[in-house]
């Protein structure tokens, strides 16, 4: 967030020319991609959670069937 700022304050005095409108709409942009990673980062982790979960809950009864049938 702080990027943001220091560009919008670097682009304020270009504000009367088309240069400051594409910098500022790219820091804009840039920003929006990470949030996005970073979102789509953590949906990745609890997916794996979710899976590995299911995995160990998978493999309990497995047992539990292996020594009921024993």
């Amino acid at each position: 967030m702080e990027r943001f700022w220091a560009l919008l304050v670097v682009a304020l005095p270009l504000a009367g020319c088309g240069v400051a409108g594409t910098g500022v709409g790219a820091a804009t942009a840039t920003e929006s991609a990470a949030q996005q990673a970073a979102q789509a980062q953590a949906a990745q982790d609890q997916v794996r959670k979710q899976i590995d979960a299911a995995y160990r809950q998978a493999a309990e009864q497995r047992r539990a069937a292996d020594a009921d049938g024993q």
